[in-house]
């Protein structure tokens, strides 16, 4: 005769709420190996970046016969040798935290200069610029 009211439920289930969970879990770790990848390749774009910088102002250096530029946060630079026989070097320290590139034809894209050795994590690139012949060379260690 009394009907009872009925109470009504609001809020999830536990296993509604573990479900969720789990979509999200499984969403970060497809996710995070992307991200990383990603995070790497702008490293490498950084690296590649500073090289070019480095090598266009020694070689500006070097045909306007001024001293070697300035130091900057990743570059190192130096003039070696006697007037017409200078030798203008840039050492660049690379930021990747892993070895080699994942960028195609890296190694020849710095003004079409091919260079030697191979990438490594936090390594170093040298390049060097001779005043008298025009030479250069790059080389990653």
């Amino acid at each position: 005769m009394f009907k009872k009211a009925k109470k009504n439920k609001k809020g999830f289930t536990l296993a509604e709420l573990l479900i969720v969970v789990a979509i999200i879990a499984v969403l970060v770790a497809i996710s995070i190996p992307i991200f990383t990848s990603q995070l790497e390749k702008s490293r490498e774009a950084t690296d590649l970046a500073n090289v070019r910088a480095a090598y266009a102002q020694i070689s500006a250096a070097a045909l306007s016969e001024d001293d070697a530029p300035a130091n900057t946060t990743n570059t190192t630079f130096s003039r070696t040798g006697s007037q017409n026989a200078y030798v203008y070097t840039a050492e660049v320290t690379m930021n990747q935290k892993e070895g080699g590139w994942k960028t195609a034809n890296a190694l020849s894209s710095v003004a079409g200069v091919t260079a030697t050795g191979s990438v490594t994590a936090s390594g170093k690139c040298t390049i060097t610029v001779t005043e008298a012949t025009g030479a250069c060379t790059i080389k990653y260690e």
